[in-house]
């Protein structure tokens, strides 16, 4: 209940900073206009997610003889987490090995693997991966973390074109009076910034709880750490690749190029040597 509750405080503080992006461009009015798009985000969020995201990486619904053992594993890690419906399995045909769950709720839940992840992992590894994914349907994660990010999105799509209303001049006099200025410096740096940490704090923290999950189901921590240190590698050796869109990065298990140093900061995932602290698996030899 908890996590429900943290989740749903979390999606209103992203409201409440559409509604204050919309008053710092129109006032009432576009406080208004933009708590009415903030609303019609989520209910598209709601809606399309999961058919966006499948299309977009050009999933397809795994054939059943092909993929029996998938759909065991898939299954009966299913039973384990007491789903109340097994997720439909896609294939995504991409090299880099990652996964991903998506849909508006347990009931019409997706779960994708790569085909570079089903080639680079050992069976417990990927059943390892898949338990993860179910952790994430479990505690709805797909739903928050999608209506999450459109609405972060929305954030910076807005404030991209009023920081180029300001270079082009369409501030003029009207924004030099009654705090206009400050009002676009708001919509500009401080809403985007501040979308972007809450999206970031609720990444992390579910994928802490996605592992730990992984590691229950399992019975043990040590078949995940292993497949994050196989998609550690992998992500490396494909580190130019650009084929996980950064809109969607959230909801992958490893997404490429996840920070260093100062990069780490804005990453959506914590580090790989914080998973395993947290699995409790000792990674140094």
């Amino acid at each position: 209940m908890f996590n429900i509750f943290r989740s749903g405080m979390l999606i209103i503080v992203m409201t409440l900073l559409m509604i204050l992006v919309g008053g710092a461009v129109g006032g009432r009015d576009g406080a208004m206009t933009f708590f009415f798009i903030s609303m019609a985000f989520n209910l598209f969020s709601y809606l399309y997610s999961d058919r966006l995201v499948i299309t977009m990486y050009r999933a397809k619904k795994a054939d059943r003889e092909k993929y029996r053992e998938l759909y065991t594993i898939l299954e009966e890690l299913s039973l384990q987490a007491e789903l109340p419906k097994t997720p439909d399995l896609y294939i995504v045909p991409m090299d880099v090995p990652n996964a991903f769950a998506t849909g508006r709720s347990p009931k019409k839940a997706v779960v994708a693997v790569t085909e570079g992840l089903l080639s680079s992992m050992r069976k417990d590894e990927i059943a390892a991966v898949i338990a993860h994914e179910l952790g994430h349907i479990k505690h709805w994660d797909m739903l928050i973390q999608t209506i999450v990010a459109s609405m972060a999105s929305a954030i910076m799509w807005i404030s991209f074109i009023a920081r180029w209303g300001a270079i082009l001049g369409g501030g003029g006099r009207g924004n030099r009076n009654n705090g206009g200025a400050l009002g676009l410096l708001f919509v500009m740096i401080i809403a985007p910034l501040a979308a972007t940490i809450v999206q970031l704090s609720i990444s992390r923290s579910r994928e802490y709880m996605a592992d730990d999950f992984s590691a229950k189901l399992m019975g043990s921590g040590e078949p995940l750490a292993n497949a994050l240190l196989t998609l550690h590698g992998q992500t490396r050796y494909h580190r130019n690749d650009e084929s996980i869109s950064p809109a969607t990065a959230h909801m992958f298990i490893f997404p490429v190029g996840i920070g260093r140093g100062f990069g780490k900061l804005f990453s959506t995932h914590p580090s790989l040597e914080d998973r395993l602290k947290n699995l409790k698996v000792d990674h140094r030899n």
